[in-house]
């Protein structure tokens, strides 16, 4: 393990390639980091380790995790069936964006190349107990691109619109808002609906499981079709 930025994805998929079966109990023992009991009061902690297993440098910026090559780091928490548990949180949005462009988006820049990281994550497996799985190297195909863009453009529209309280997590194909705070007592500023700044709980950009799904899926029908 090595704590240095990777200069390429070639080395940054051999690194993954080294941890890839290991527990996360050896990885933190490598780091000389403890191993919590679990991730009630310390969530994000799984991601956190594997960035510093891997050499992530962006830390909270608002760039991709590998900033050298350009890669975001993604861990995917799989159930005992290998298919993952839950969506995956992309960024906080911009909810007094206005005119903000898909091009530019915060969301197109963390999404263009990620490094998938699947870890076990089922609750009766204890945390350091769990393995990491293999990487996968995504970037999405121009229908999952076309997609994205078009959530995120009838997202952003809404909230352009002052229509922030009426976005649900049912809307978008791939990409739907959430809230993301640790309580619903934090507030931020928003646009309201004649225009005017209000106050409102902060939100972020999540993945649906339908598109990691469809990610590990489809690098695994390449996997086999390699070995075959």
């Amino acid at each position: 393990m090595s704590s240095s930025a990777p200069k390429s994805e070639e080395e940054l998929l051999g690194r993954c390639a080294e941890i890839a079966g290991m527990e996360l109990s050896q990885l933190a023992r490598g780091l000389n980091v403890t191993v919590p009991a679990n991730l009630r009061q310390h969530k994000g902690w799984v991601g956190q380790l594997l960035e510093r297993a891997l050499g992530a440098s962006a830390g909270s910026l608002s760039e991709p995790d590998f900033q050298l090559i350009g890669v975001e780091l993604k861990t995917l928490p799989l159930n005992r069936h290998g298919q993952p548990r839950e969506s995956t949180y992309v960024c906080t949005v911009p909810l007094r964006a206005v005119g903000e462009r898909w091009e530019d988006s915060w969301v197109r820049n963390k999404l263009s190349r990620v490094l998938w990281l699947p870890v076990e994550s089922e609750p009766d497996i204890p945390l350091g107990r769990r393995r990491v799985g293999q990487a996968i190297l995504w970037s999405p195909d121009e229908e999952q691109a076309r997609i994205l863009h078009r959530d995120w453009e009838e997202l952003m529209e809404m909230i352009s619109l002052g229509k922030i309280e009426k976005i649900t997590a049912k809307q978008g194909v791939y990409l739907q808002i959430r809230p993301k705070a640790a309580d619903s007592h934090v507030h931020t500023h928003a646009i309201g609906d004649t225009g005017e700044q209000v106050l409102t709980n902060p939100r972020g950009f999540y993945l649906r499981t339908r598109l990691t799904a469809e990610i590990l899926n489809s690098a695994h029908r390449q996997t086999a079709k390699t070995r075959g």
